[in-house]
């Protein structure tokens, strides 16, 4: 899965950034088309401790678009909505425990 927001960053400046507070997030979003509902989830976004999230425009989608499918539509785009407005869906962990299985590599 692509990692949006690390460009031109070393591994080491990866590591500094989430020590103080950096993290990777996914954001979710809904799209319904008459009776089908797709949830999906965004790219893989890095946040530095500086930086605001970058939800909002997942979250407009769903708003625009999730809410027609029935039943499942609104179901998933309110959990869609929760779940970014928390701040995305936090994968830091993960994504950490790949970047050292391959630095080992």
């Amino acid at each position: 899965m692509k990692i949006t927001g690390i460009d031109g960053m070393t591994v080491n400046e990866v590591v500094d950034e989430v020590r103080q507070g950096g993290k990777f997030v996914i954001y979710y979003y809904c799209i319904s088309i008459a009776i089908m509902t797709f949830k999906r989830p965004s790219s893989i976004y890095f946040i530095r401790a500086t930086e605001s999230g970058q939800g909002a425009k997942f979250t407009l989608m769903s708003i625009l678009l999730g809410w027609w499918g029935i039943p499942w539509g609104p179901i998933h785009t309110i959990g869609s909505l929760i779940t970014n407005f928390k701040g995305g869906k936090d994968v830091t962990a993960e994504v950490m425990s790949t970047i050292a299985q391959q630095a080992a590599s």
